[in-house]
């Protein structure tokens, strides 16, 4: 019994040990299980994963055999995968080509003796899918050494992608050469810099412009085109576009194969590439535009200098440019054009001065005008303002959407207009009753105007005249009214010379009836010729009667002439006689006289004396006046002469209680008669002395004067009024009716300047009532 329980508890033992390795084992086989089917699930994903991954596994054994999905064989066009390397290639349009096969199995045969990869890229005839193979040498883990995995890529998406990618390469490549041989063959330099901002390719251009050998030898030198502007370079510019990243255009002048030009310089940021650049050559541009400039002045310079008024609107409509008249036509505030006030602005602006004519609806009306700028033919219009002044309004379109603006004032055109019809009307009346014959002929010899006493005077009919004929036909026509039908050849020539040959000639014709008619030809300023013809009928009748008076008059001039010689013998005579006998009786000649007889033969003698000088002066003054007055001039001293006439008067003087001073230059000299000047100066000594009161004052003042000699005589006596010198001027003059002379006062003033006139010199008297009387005789 007790081994039994011995046993018993060993077998226990025995079976709790067993119990609690059976229960180890069901725990370690749990765990396996559950580890094997997580190897499952892991398994299945990563195969599932190979499956839809871009790239299948084939395994090339040593012996050829191959392992691969069946994915492979539908990239080759197979139903299976072959079981060997060599059944790739099935002929047709399935699996690999001949070429395509053997060169995969030299690239695995060499893998496989040198573990080197390889990369081959296929495409299975009869399939557009583009395959990589990229072999290698498997691992000991997934095959036996010996077998080359290569992975197979389905790239055909890539490799659209890349052909793409090649065919913009290419054409990125030579739309880069085009670029590149477009830039090199640009007329203008361009440029490019590096973000460092310096030059790192030129084209030909720069080169040429900058003067150097080639472009590397511009990017080495770094030779720029601009020069330093205020101290920045062309460097600095790029570089604040760069920063800025913004293009930056500026217009420099630069020296450009030696000469300088007017540059528009653009920098051009391409972001952290660098900056390209490239200069334009403006300089004709900007000598265009400075040309277009002066143009433009020198046209609104010489618009402004028009007397029409003229104005500029851009598309705008807005003034850009007015000239004086305009402004002045319709009243505008100076400085309007460059204020640039709109066209409908103007309008507002004249229609508040009263420049623009009255409407009812000015709103409408400006609309109206405002479609001059719309239109593409030109506009005419004439306002009347309320001033009466006329406005010939003319609007130009211009192919840049502008207009010209014209304005001219026809009011003074008009009332020229109306004066010149108003001339005409005139003229035509004053030709048509002008007691002289006129007619006007063109240059090509055709009667063009004429007057109505034209016809008559030549005894035409009006029917000849009034078709206009030519001087051929007009002539004939005179012809037969001439007494002498050949002097038609000079009224020809006389026309002939007037409207051709633009002289003026004059000529003379006689007609059939006697009448006389003289005729000239004037040249005209138009280029016509005037013909005037004058009845001179009657003036040659009283041009005979004329000669006739005249050769009477002759007749008698040389009577009067006779009659002076003798009257001065007759005269003189019997007063010598009468003298004679008297000085007899009153010397005692013949006896003793009684007082009283001897006073009658002394009053005798004085009155021959007076009557003797009268006789004289009135002879003297006849002479003189029919110009028979004989001179004996010589030349003596002019002072001792005056001298010597005072001297004998000084009892005359001295008795008047008149003082005299004379003043002049004793060594003066004139040239004269000394008979004729003495008794001249007598005249006025003699008038001086007698108007001159006691206490009176006479003086003589012999002056030098340029070319001559001055004589005045002044005194401060009773003087004479303008009507008492005017009469004493006068002297002797014939009546009115001619018939006879009268005597006005004494002889003496008139005979004076009589006998100075014919020395050649003058006499000036001037008076003034109770002032005196100043003579002035100026002798050469």
């Amino acid at each position: 019994m007790e081994v039994s329980s011995a046993f018993l508890a060993l077998i226990g033992l025995v079976l709790a040990v067993w119990t609690v390795g059976a229960g180890w084992m069901m725990v370690r086989s749990s765990a396996r299980v559950a580890n094997a089917e997580a190897t499952r699930r892991n398994a299945r994903r990563l195969s599932r994963m190979i499956e839809d991954s871009p790239a299948v596994p084939l395994l090339v054994r040593a012996d050829g055999r191959l392992e691969a999905p069946d994915r492979l064989a539908s990239w080759l066009g197979l139903d299976t995968m072959p079981e060997y390397l060599s059944e790739l290639a099935q002929g047709g349009d399935s699996g690999l080509s001949d070429e395509q096969l053997e060169l995969l199995k030299v690239r695995v045969r060499h893998t496989q003796r040198t573990a080197a990869p390889f990369t081959i890229a296929i495409t299975p005839p009869g399939s557009n899918k583009a395959l990589r193979f990229r072999g290698m040498l498997a691992d000991p883990t997934v095959s036996p050494i010996g077998a080359a995995l290569i992975w197979v890529f389905d790239f055909t998406e890539s490799e659209e992608e890349l052909a793409a990618l090649r065919d913009e390469t290419a054409r990125a490549k030579q739309d880069f050469r085009a670029l590149v041989g477009l830039i090199e063959a640009a007329p203008m330099p361009m440029w490019f810099r590096g973000d460092d901002w310096r030059l790192r390719l030129v084209n030909s251009a720069y080169v040429d412009a900058v003067g150097a050998e080639s472009p590397d030898s511009v990017v080495l030198d770094q030779i720029e085109l601009v020069e330093e502007i205020n101290g920045v370079s062309g460097a600095q510019v790029a570089q604040r576009a760069s920063e800025n990243n913004e293009t930056i255009e500026r217009i420099v002048t630069a020296t450009v194969k030696g000469a300088r030009r007017s540059l528009r310089v653009t920098d051009l940021p391409l972001g952290p590439e660098g900056i390209a650049g490239y200069a334009v050559d403006i300089e004709e541009m900007e000598e265009q535009a400075r040309e277009f400039r002066a143009f433009r002045e020198a046209q609104r310079s010489m618009l402004d200098q028009l007397s029409i008024g003229v104005a500029l609107f851009n598309a705008d409509r807005r003034m850009t440019f007015a000239n004086q008249p305009f402004q002045r036509v319709f009243a505008l505030p100076p400085g309007i054009a460059n204020e640039r006030t709109g066209f409908e602005q103007m309008l507002v602006v004249a229609r508040d001065q009263g420049r623009i004519p009255e409407v009812r609806d000015f709103p409408a009306w400006r609309r109206e005008l405002g479609d001059w700028f719309t239109t593409d033919e030109t506009q005419e219009q004439t306002w009347s303002l309320t001033d009466s002044t006329h406005l010939r309004i003319v609007a130009q379109p211009m192919p840049d959407g502008g207009l010209v603006m014209i304005a001219e004032d026809l009011t003074e055109q008009l009332a020229l207009s109306a004066t010149r019809d108003t001339l005409l009307r005139t003229r035509t009346a004053t030709f048509d009753n002008l007691f002289e014959a006129l007619a006007v002929f063109a240059p090509d010899g055709s009667l063009e105007l004429w007057n109505r006493s034209f016809s008559s005077v030549w005894g035409l009919d009006d029917d000849v005249l009034s078709g206009h004929p030519q001087a051929e036909e007009l002539l004939a026509a005179i012809e037969t009214n001439l007494a002498d039908p050949k002097a038609i050849a000079q009224v020809n020539t006389v026309i002939r010379a007037a409207t051709l040959d633009r002289k003026k000639s004059q000529g003379s014709a006689e007609l059939t009836d006697g009448r006389s008619l003289e005729y000239a030809g004037v040249p005209l300023p138009d280029g016509n010729g005037l013909l005037t013809v004058l009845d001179v009928t009657a003036s040659r009748e009283a041009e005979e009667a004329l000669r006739e008076r005249n050769r009477a008059l002759e007749e008698a001039d040389a009577v009067m002439t006779r009659f002076l010689a003798n009257m001065s013998y007759e005269f003189r005579t019997p007063l010598t006689s009468i003298g004679g006998f008297a000085e007899l009786l009153t010397s005692g000649a013949i006896g003793e006289l009684p007082s009283q007889a001897k006073e009658y033969a002394e009053a005798i003698s004085l009155s021959v004396a007076k009557l003797t000088e009268q006789v004289e002066n009135v002879l003297d003054l006849s002479q003189s006046e029919a110009g028979l007055m004989p001179l004996s001039k010589e030349k003596f001293e002019l002072l001792p002469f005056v001298t010597e006439m005072v001297r004998k008067r000084e009892s005359a003087i001295t008795d008047a209680g008149i003082t005299l001073d004379l003043l002049g230059d004793p060594e003066k000299k004139v040239e004269a008669d000394p008979q004729q000047l003495r008794r001249a100066l007598a005249h006025l000594l003699d008038n001086a002395i007698a108007a001159t009161g006691r206490d009176g004052k006479i003086q003589i003042v012999l002056k030098k004067r340029k070319g001559g000699t001055r004589i005045v005589i002044t005194d401060n006596g009773k003087g004479m009024s303008p009507h008492e010198l005017a009469r004493a001027l006068e002297g002797l003059r014939m009546s009115p009716d001619g018939k006879r002379i009268e005597r006005r006062q004494g002889l003496g003033i008139p005979l004076a300047r009589q006998l100075i006139e014919a020395h050649d010199g003058t006499l000036e008297i001037t008076s003034r009532k109770g002032a005196g009387t100043a003579a002035t005789i100026t002798l050469p």
